[in-house]
């Protein structure tokens, strides 16, 4: 007498069991992922659009033009100076400045930090120095860099990269001195050197750190800038809004504004990307 055996369909088929379920739950995490990410976009769109929707409305009814403006008249601005060669002249040397004290920023700071923090008794001397030096309002600075610099583009280059710093320097060196000091040790008795253990254990554990200073200082890079240009120059979007108030042109405030914050915008996804690929090594629970 043999025993009944029950067969599943899959196997039948000749096709494995398991193997449905997996490409279904692939397919739906695919949707899912996708489908929240163009629901979000179209929610900024819409944000964006309601925006600009209830500015125009307000400028037509309840305020005066003359001090919000539109967005039809900040988009004809706009149109005017990119067509007379006002705005991409002046958006060059604004980036200019920017991306070279962003990036005499970002190399010092993350280099300090690094090196400071690696030894314990020296971060602990410096440290109060270095928080005093972050504290003082940047804007402060600017007539001092003025009378060392003078006015050219080497004194926005400079105080944006100050500005920037101080942010890379803090996060790089708390990310190194929150390194595991257990993962060291236990580094160090497998017979590790002293630069092995820094380049292998404490600079990835510190690239959090370094990171989310890349991430947040790129608004003071631009703020820096801005600030030199406001305070003496003659080229820049802040000369352009500087130049736009003192006439009560508010559209040409605005718009420079704008451009200012689609700036940012690019930076920060640039940014972003660096993120992305640096992350790699995590987890993807922790990426």
């Amino acid at each position: 007498m043999t025993a009944a055996h029950t067969i599943p369909a899959g196997a039948a088929s000749g096709a494995p069991a398991s193997g449905c379920p997996v490409k279904e739950a692939r397919r739906r995490s695919w949707w899912s992922r996708n489908g929240r990410r163009t629901t979000v976009w179209m929610l900024r769109v819409a944000l964006f659009l309601a925006f600009l929707g209830a500015w125009q409305l307000a400028s037509a009814t309840v305020a005066n033009p003359l001090f919000i403006s539109n967005p039809a008249a900040v988009w004809n601005q706009l149109i005017e100076w990119i067509a007379d060669g006002t705005l991409p002249t002046h958006t060059w040397i604004t980036v200019q400045e920017v991306a070279a004290g962003y990036a005499i920023g970002v190399v010092t700071g993350a280099l300090l930090g690094f090196l400071l923090a690696a030894v314990h008794l020296v971060y602990d001397v410096f440290e109060p120095f270095m928080m005093a030096l972050y504290s003082i309002p940047k804007v402060a600075l600017a007539p001092l860099f003025i009378v060392w610099f003078g006015i050219g583009i080497e004194m926005k280059i400079i105080l944006a990269a100050v500005s920037v710093f101080f942010l890379v320097f803090l996060n790089t060196a708390a990310g190194v001195r929150d390194v595991d000091r257990g993962l060291i040790d236990a580094v160090r008795l497998m017979g590790a050197s002293r630069r092995q253990v820094a380049l292998k254990v404490v600079l990835p554990a510190a690239m959090t750190g370094l990171l989310t200073g890349l991430k947040v200082s790129i608004p003071y890079a631009l703020i820096g800038a801005v600030i030199g240009e406001l305070v003496a120059s003659n080229r820049g979007l802040g000369y352009l809004i500087n130049d736009s108030a003192a006439q009560f042109n508010t559209a040409g405030v605005f718009a420079a504004v704008a451009v200012l914050t689609v700036l940012a915008m690019l930076l920060n996804g640039i940014v972003a990307l660096i993120s992305s690929r640096a992350g790699r090594w995590k987890p993807l629970d922790e990426a």
